[in-house]
């Protein structure tokens, strides 16, 4: 990984870190080698990640981490407080998205917050001339589709969650969105 992979990585971390509370347990979709833990290690409570990438499990002290995808890969009992999706759903085809929202909701805790970063489409015109200029490795960038950033709400939205924040950072490359798992006597 380049150091603006880094960069950018750690941009994301930063912003998802602003919405995690003290001992929150969380389940990392993309979670790749569990860096997003071990830079949150003071913070956060036992954690999970999965992530297609990885070869076998890996147990630290504070996580675990699974090979395979969301949400079959994940421990199917356990439930969480943050489920983080860091520059995942831009990878994720239109026809799981919403299947992939309802297993969300099935993993979060009652009030448990949802944190994702979508990068803007015209992210993909720079990532293609950083990755020719040799600048970033980039991840998976041949399963990006144009993802929308504005479809996030509609597939994560009531009676399922509620946006409790938005906004754009990067210049306006990147977006955040933080939701809250909404409880069945809110659905209407």
């Amino acid at each position: 990984m380049k150091l603006l992979d880094r960069y950018l990585r750690n941009m994301r971390i930063k912003k998802a870190k602003a919405y995690i509370r003290n001992n929150d347990s969380i389940l990392d979709i993309g979670s790749a080698d569990g860096i997003m833990f071990e830079k949150l290690r003071t913070l956060i409570g036992k954690s999970v990640g999965v992530d297609p990438t990885l070869k076998e499990i890996i147990e630290k002290d504070l996580y675990t981490l699974y090979p395979g995808y969301f949400p079959q890969a994940c421990p199917q009992e356990e439930t969480f407080n943050i489920i983080t999706m860091l520059a995942v759903l831009e990878h994720i085809p239109s026809s799981q998205q919403t299947p992939m929202a309802l297993s969300c909701y099935k993993f979060l805790k009652p009030n448990g917050r949802l944190i994702i970063t979508v990068p803007s489409p015209q992210v993909d015109y720079i990532l293609d001339i950083l990755l020719k200029l040799k600048l970033i490795d980039g991840m998976s960038l041949e399963e990006h589709y144009g993802f929308i950033p504005e479809h996030t709400e509609q597939i994560f939205r009531a009676p399922f969650f509620k946006l409790v924040k938005k906004r754009k950072f990067q210049f306006g490359l990147n977006n955040l969105f933080v939701f809250e798992r909404l409880e069945p006597e809110n659905f209407k």
